[in-house]
C-alpha cells in the first residue's frame, strides 16, 4: 500500500523495486492523494491498482482506503520516496508467519545510497514523542532479529486480523505519528511487533513534506499529544508535561548549537515565534478535541490484553530522552 501525494520519479523508483522482488503473490496498491490524478497523468503501466482521492486523505486514510481494497491476510505499507530490497516482502512476510503472536513488522531502514539507519523500529518518549530507533547509525548496529515496540510506518507489514481488530489508522491524525498510535493501540491489545533486519529499505529521507517542514512542526506536535491523550496510562501522564518542558528547553539549546530538528526548522527559514505558535495550536487542537480522544482512549482500554503496568514497562524498554529527541 503506497500513499502518494506527489506522484514523482521518486514512485516509479518505489514501485519499480516492488517489481524485483523475490516474492510474487502480492497486489501493489497506490492511493493517489493529489487530488488531480497525477498517478495516471505522470505514470503508465505501472501494474497496480490505483485508487484516486480528490483531496489528500493523509497517509493513514489512504492506507486504510488501500486497505480496503484488498483481502490479503498481510498488508504492507511503503513509502513513495522508499526503494526495497528485492527480499524486503518475504523478509517479513516469513518473520510473522513464525510468530502468530505478532501483528506488525518494523524494516531496516536505511537512508537511500547511504549506510546510515533512518528507522530500526520506534522509540517512544515520556511526553508522547516518538523517535526512529537507531537513526543515524550503521545498520551493523541493529543485525539481529528481535521485539521492538513498533514499526515506522514507511516500511511495515500488518496483519489483516490486526488492522480489523483495531478499526485501521486514526484518519484524524493526517500526517504523522499515526503509525504510533496504531503501533501502541496494538500492543493495548497484545500484539508483539518484530524487526526484521532482512527486510531492507532505502528510503529519501521527508522527500514530500521536508525535513524540517511548517506542516511537519505542527502536525508532529498536535499528533504526539493525541498519542499522549489516547494511550498513555494515567500514572504515566503527570510526568507528561515536565519531559515536554525539558524536550523545549533543549531544542532552545540546539537551535543555539545549530544542531537538531528546531535549528534545521530554522535553518529552513522559519522563526522562532512561528514555532511557539505551532506549539499553541497543538495544545489548541488537543482542548478541541477533547472529547473524541476521550472516547478514543476508553476504547483502546476496553480492547485491552495488557495490564497498565506492562504498557508502562513496554514503553520504558523502548524510551529516548527528551534530549535525545529534540537532537534528532
Amino acid at each position: 500500500m503506497i500513499p502518494t501525494l506527489v506522484a514523482d520519479f521518486r514512485l516509479l523508483e518505489c514501485v519499480e523495486s516492488l517489481g524485483r522482488q523475490t516474492r510474487r503473490d502480492f497486489e501493489v496498491v497506490i492511493v493517489d492523494n493529489s487530488g488531480q490524478g497525477l498517478v495516471r497523468r505522470n505514470h503508465t503501466g505501472l501494474g497496480a491498482r490505483i485508487v484516486e482521492n480528490r483531496r489528500n486523505a493523509g497517509f493513514g486514510g489512504a492506507v486504510n482506503q488501500a486497505a480496503r481494497a484488498s483481502e490479503a491476510p498481510y498488508l504492507a505499507t511503503l513509502n513513495d520516496d522508499a526503494v526495497a530490497h528485492p527480499g524486503w516482502l518475504d523478509a517479513l512476510v516469513r518473520a510473522l508467519e513464525r510468530r502468530p503472536d505478532a501483528g506488525m513488522c518494523a524494516s531496516q531502514v536505511r537512508f537511500f545510497g547511504e549506510p546510515l539507519l533512518d528507522s530500526a523500529g520506534i522509540l517512544m518518549a515520556r511526553d508522547g514523542s516518538s523517535k526512529q530507533r537507531g537513526f543515524g547509525r550503521p545498520p551493523e548496529d541493529f543485525p539481529v532479529a528481535e521485539e521492538a515496540l513498533l514499526p515506522s510506518g514507511s516500511a511495515a507489514l500488518y496483519r489483516r486480523a490486526l488492522l480489523e481488530e483495531l478499526g485501521g489508522f486514526d484518519d484524524d491524525f493526517f500526517l504523522y505519528c499515526e503509525d504510533t498510535d496504531l503501533g501502541l493501540r496494538a500492543r493495548w491489545a497484545g500484539w508483539k511487533c518484530l524487526y526484521v533486519p532482512e527486510a531492507v529499505v532505502e528510503h529519501h529521507y521527508s522527500h514530500s513534506a521536508g525535513v524540517a517542514s511548517a506542516v511537519k512542526a505542527y502536525y508532529v506536535e498536535r499528533n504526539r499529544l493525541f498519542v499522549l491523550a489516547k494511550n498513555f496510562p494515567g500514572r504515566m501522564l503527570p510526568a507528561a508535561p515536565f519531559v515536554t518542558l525539558a524536550r523545549y528547553l533543549w531544542h532552545a539549546w540546539y537551535i543555539f548549537r545549530r544542531r537538531g530538528s528546531a535549528a534545521r526548522f530554522r535553518a529552513e527559514g522559519n522563526s522562532g515565534w512561528k514555532m511557539i505558535w505551532y506549539v499553541i495550536r497543538a495544545h489548541a487542537a488537543l482542548l478541541a478535541n477533547a472529547g473524541r480522544l476521550w472516547r478514543q482512549r476508553r476504547e483502546v482500554r476496553s480492547r485491552a490484553r495488557i495490564t497498565p503496568a506492562i504498557f508502562r514497562h513496554l514503553v520504558r524498554s523502548h524510551s529516548i530522552s527528551a534530549r535525545r529527541v529534540a537532537g534528532l
